[in-house]
């Protein structure tokens, strides 16, 4: 195995020192190891000026430089172009190699060739490991030799895979540095602001870091058990709130599939459900590896023939979904949640998309963008997915002609309109019964509760039965081309 003088490791989404493929692979073959991190101005420059991922960016890069320079090293920060910045940096440093961690997303995948090819130019090696999933690309296949297209047979492919590579797939990767090994920043190098990066200065929407995300888990992993029944109801703490730290890697993938295997083992129903959740991830990431198209075309083929609503109606419809203003408390409160705090509950994200794009007729691609402009643990192969499970446009997704129905998913999943109240105080007034459709509410208790219909609270801007109507019609061009093609689903 080749050994180097100097490596330059680059993080990206993988922001900590510990179980840390390229770390590890670099201080077992470097006498001297730099540590970086670009903030990448091709991403920076398309977000809005004040943006709460970046403050959880931000803030786990100062605990990796703290925990850095513990170890007698220290983080290089950078603000440029990443394409430019790190072979110019490499150069500077006199680094022979430069290690990083595999990104899967499109553009990433296409910045990273550029870099190797600039180092390779310059007589410097590129290496890339894998470590923010357990299983990629084509190491988990169907029996004929393609790629998955559907959950269930992909999962069972994948525990099959697992239990065979256990002690391989899930090991730790040390990044324990000798002394001396960690190379001190130059001195030079400052950690810019929030401010000095052209951002407003907020607060990380929820705890940041190795520590945040250690002690989110240790909360979750006294609830595991539980998550099976709890994760559905949005106004439980039912979810592990990891999402974040497993975007950006503040948490070790590996480290948290090996608690759920244990618990497991010890029959914690919980945490077989979380893990298939877990698994979801590798799947998707698999499927944007492989049909790289999905970012702007349906996965099925026959779903791009889809028309859309556009025009004026559907921009106030669209506005009225973002807005939390469609006169159904669910779809409100769950866009409400996600403008206020850059978090929306699983199932919400299932329901309001589900609204958007079969009781709105809106292209689902306007929803996926706008969520990943609000969402902090936005992930594309994640967000693309569910986006397309929900209008019925990707793999494995619920067939185009099951529609969620607002009410009755508000009445199964808030039972006691709990969430919705806390985003709409303005219902709290309403009983029970009447504040998942407070439109049929009758008049005295609309009055008792102070509520004008109209407003204090929209009216409904659709009728969710003449909706769903409109959504068979849309979609029957999908039925006759999979009649057309003898595919009678």
């Amino acid at each position: 195995m080749q050994g180097f003088d100097k490596t330059l490791v680059w993080f990206r989404r993988d922001l900590r020192d510990f179980d840390h493929a390229a770390l590890h692979h670099a201080l077992a073959r470097s006498r001297k190891v730099y540590c970086a991190f670009v903030f990448d101005t091709e991403i920076l420059d398309r977000l809005p000026r004040r943006d709460r991922r970046l403050a959880f960016i931000h803030a786990a890069l100062a605990e990796l430089d703290t925990a850095l320079r513990a170890a007698g090293g220290g983080l290089i920060v950078r603000h440029a172009h990443a394409v430019d910045e790190i072979p110019r940096l490499a150069e500077a440093l006199g680094a022979d190699a430069v290690f990083a961690n595999h990104d899967y997303e499109p553009s990433a995948a296409a910045r990273d060739v550029a870099v190797a090819s600039r180092l390779s130019k310059a007589g410097r090696i590129w290496q890339s490991f894998k470590d923010q999933v357990i299983f990629e690309r084509d190491e988990v296949l169907s029996q004929s030799g393609k790629p998955f297209s559907v959950f269930t047979p992909y999962k069972n492919a994948w525990l099959k895979a697992l239990h065979a590579t256990e002690a391989a797939s899930l090991r730790p990767y040390p990044a324990d540095p000798l002394p001396g090994q960690l190379a001190l920043p130059p001195e030079t190098a400052s950690f810019p602001s929030l401010s000095e990066l052209g951002f407003e200065t907020v607060e990380p929407p929820l705890p940041a870091g190795m520590s945040g995300g250690q002690a989110l888990f240790d909360d979750f992993a006294e609830r595991m058990a539980d998550y099976d029944r709890a994760r559905d109801y949005p106004a439980l703490k039912g979810p592990s709130y990891l999402s974040v730290h497993l975007r950006f890697g503040t948490v070790s993938l590996r480290g948290l599939v090996r608690r759920a295997l244990e618990e497991m083992r010890l029959g914690s129903a919980g945490a077989a459900t979380w893990l298939s959740e877990l698994i979801w991830r590798d799947f998707y990431f698999m499927v944007l590896h492989h049909h790289p198209q999905v970012v702007d075309h349906a996965f099925k083929p026959e779903y791009d023939a889809i028309e859309w609503e556009s025009g004026p109606h559907a921009d106030a419809l669209f506005e009225a979904w973002c807005s939390g203003r469609t006169g159904y408390p669910l779809i409100d409160a769950a866009m409400l949640q996600l403008n206020q705090t850059g978090y929306m509950h699983n199932r919400l994200r299932m329901v309001t998309a589900s609204f958007l794009v079969k009781d709105f007729g809106i292209d689902w691609r306007r929803g996926e963008r706008y969520f990943a402009e609000k969402l902090n643990d936005y992930d594309l192969a994640a967000n693309n997915g569910g986006w397309q499970w929900a209008a019925s446009t990707g793999c494995d997704a619920q067939p185009y002609f099951r529609i969620f129905n607002p009410v009755t998913q508000s009445e199964r999943f808030d039972p006691e309109g709990k969430f919705i109240k806390r985003y709409l105080p303005a219902l709290a007034g309403l009983p029970t019964k009447n504040l998942h459709a407070p439109w049929q509410a009758p008049a005295d208790v609309l009055r008792s509760a102070g509520i004008a219909l109209g407003e204090q609270y929209p009216l409904p801007v659709v009728q969710h039965d003449e909706a769903r109507k409109r959504t068979l019609e849309r979609y029957a061009v999908v039925k006759k081309a999979k009649l057309a093609a003898g595919d009678e689903d």
